[in-house]
């Protein structure tokens, strides 16, 4: 049985930005929602939304947001 190493809540949001690029990178490689639930980053800014909704928006948001950006970015003008 292994033990899981807990994380403040500093050190997530110190690493905010860090899970927001892991989540981009993911978006950009074409992973499927599914998968991108399934990493650490989107564990980590759900710990992040459910104990401090009001200064972070949901994985589920981030995620719309950086999809669209993405979309955007590659779509031709």
């Amino acid at each position: 049985m292994s033990t899981q190493a807990s994380i403040t809540i500093g050190e997530l949001e110190a690493n905010y930005q860090l899970y927001c690029k892991a989540m981009k990178m993911l978006i950009a490689e074409k992973r499927s929602l599914t998968k991108i639930k399934r990493t650490v980053c989107w564990a980590r800014l759900e710990t992040l939304h459910h104990c401090l909704p009001k200064h972070y928006k949901s994985p589920d948001y981030l995620y719309a947001q950086l999809l669209r950006s993405e979309q955007q970015q590659s779509s031709p003008c």
